[in-house]
């Protein structure tokens, strides 16, 4: 009964809001197993995320037991005469309100088995198949609990994100990308099937080979085709233990085209290639030894000075081999051949050997020191550009020796690492540069309020529109990655020659606009549109 009267009060909170025309006892008949509530502490999480620039507040948050739960109260959006708008939520590490809704129900996809929930169902568990070497996870199901459970079966996913608590359906509805990207190629590209809830209410499987329009929409499709309910995942043999290796460049051209030629090894044997390959940009002193490059012993600090480097400007290239403990007497040898074809500064190698659980979880411990300072909670300006192989030297002379010069004092780390065109699937929705390479740059900075103006929200913030002018002045033709826009002609621009494409896949699985409206690619239609309801009932 008392499940009953919550949901009637959301109900009537929708109504009064949003003017629907509904009576509140058409939705108490969904039967949803999960809770809609309107708890002042699950609204004000909905209304927030990582980035902390943006509040949009919702007029209810779905915990849903089972994607069924999804389909319904999607399918009552979809049917209403005014409708409205359903976001999916995971961790809710978005920095521009991209799962944020204002006049709708936040669907909040994690931690729902541990939320409090009063029904006793609770979203399903990870389902094995260790023959064909797959898991079946739930869309909300963060990916360091998939490692986790993936790990007791000796198995692990292929390809990652930097920071593993991040839900599934979240990072496939981006891209996930990180070092293991050149090789694997991004999460999206690791995947065999899902199961999704369209913008109509339907609860589809699809693959390669069944539904495959919408499978490919989805992957990458910024929310706006479906909501990931299940994903079936490729996994992998997994390692025990990781030699991680960091050296520097004072030379750009150096730094990326060692880069580049440890990508070119991906079909070679695993001995003969690095497992990982990233990088980042040192632009003041500090940040060598700071949070991200804690991996260098304090009691053991590399100064920019020290190198031997007259640049303003070090490139740090971060590599890793995995490696099973039987093979311990080959690993090292396997490391130094390929070292030695690379011409980073001689005496700034820096290794550390450690177990492969706690190389993938780097970041989140990274993030317990941010959280005991204070310094985690805070607003986060992110940029992430795509940067085409041909453009990349002249970004560095235009961004880091020229837009940053020697006055930036950096917030957070700077990432710069290239990956192979051909190990994504054109067919998803994700817009990469027309070249066989391309490159991440990563601003992920913080913007702190210690009276420092470079590190200021404003100060950041003007930089990125700096960086994103430059970009187009000079004909960079970058591409954002976790994109951000605030007008549809700005998206058209950004999709390009696919706009067509991916406006008719929007058409065609969500007609009414209803999901992630908070990444501002379309406006809501909640006409009345009795038709469109009607059509589609089935």
């Amino acid at each position: 009964m008392a499940t009953k009267l919550l949901l009637t009060f959301a109900i009537c909170r929708l109504i009064v809001t949003v003017g629907l025309t509904l009576d509140p006892m058409e939705l108490l008949r969904l039967g949803v197993e999960g809770q809609l509530s309107v708890d002042s502490s699950d609204v004000e999480m909905a209304s927030l995320d990582f980035g902390l620039l943006t509040r949009a507040e919702p007029l209810a948050v779905l915990h849903p037991a089972s994607a069924q739960d999804i389909a319904r109260l999607v399918k009552e959006a979809y049917r209403s005469n005014y409708g409205f708008t359903v976001s999916a939520r995971g961790h809710g590490h978005s920095t521009n309100g991209q799962a944020q809704t204002s006049n709708g129900v936040v669907i909040q996809m994690s931690g729902s088995r541990g939320s409090g929930v009063a029904s006793a169902a609770k979203p399903p568990q990870p389902r094995f198949c260790a023959r064909e070497r797959y898991v079946d996870v739930w869309g909300g199901e963060f990916w360091i609990d998939v490692l986790r459970s993936t790990l007791e079966y000796g198995l692990a996913p292929k390809s990652w994100t930097d920071y593993l608590y991040l839900s599934v359906g979240g990072t496939l509805s981006n891209a996930g990308i990180s070092g293991q990207t050149f090789n694997h190629g991004p999460q999206i590209s690791n995947v065999h099937e899902l199961d999704v809830v369209t913008g109509k209410g339907e609860l589809l499987t699809c693959s390669e080979k069944q539904n495959s329009e919408l499978f490919h929409a989805v992957l990458g499709g910024l929310g706006q085709f479906g909501i990931i309910t299940r994903a079936r995942i490729s996994l992998e043999p997994a390692p025990q233990r990781v030699k991680w290796i960091r050296v520097l460049y004072s030379n750009f051209l150096a730094f990326t085209s060692d880069q580049e030629y440890l990508i070119s090894l991906h079909a070679q044997p695993a001995s003969q290639k690095f497992d990982y390959v990233e990088g980042f940009v040192i632009v003041e002193e500090g940040f060598i030894n700071n949070w991200r490059s804690s991996f260098f012993s304090p009691q053991n600090p590399v100064k920019i000075s020290s190198v031997g480097a007259n640049e303003d400007v070090l490139y740090c290239l971060e590599i890793t081999k995995n490696y099973h403990e039987s093979a311990d007497d080959t690993i090292d040898q396997e490391v130094e051949f390929l070292l030695k074809k690379l011409n980073f500064i001689p005496t700034t190698v820096v290794t550390t050997d450690l177990l492969y659980v706690d190389f993938l979880d780097r970041v989140h411990k990274s993030e317990l020191k941010l959280r005991s300072k204070s310094l985690w909670e805070v607003p986060h300006p992110w940029l992430n550009l795509f940067v085409p192989k041909s453009k990349i030297a002249d970004f560095d002379k235009g961004v880091f020796n020229d837009i940053f010069g020697n006055k930036t004092k950096t917030s957070g780390p700077i990432l710069i690492y290239p990956m192979n065109k051909n190990k994504w699937d054109h067919r998803s929705s994700v817009v990469t540069p027309d070249e066989d390479v391309f490159y991440l740059v990563a601003f992920l900075r913080s913007a702190l309020d210690n009276g420092e103006e470079t590190q200021s929200l404003d100060y950041l913030t003007n930089q990125n529109r700096q960086i994103l002018k430059f970009c187009d002045d000079a004909g960079i033709n970058a591409k954002q990655y976790l994109p951000h826009y605030t007008t549809q002609e700005e998206w058209m621009d950004h999709f390009g020659n696919e706009w067509d494409r991916f406006y008719q896949k929007k058409m065609e699985f969500d007609p009414r606009h209803i999901l992630a409206s908070g990444q501002q690619i379309f406006a809501p239609t909640f006409h009345s549109s009795s038709s469109m309801a009607s059509g589609d009932d089935h």
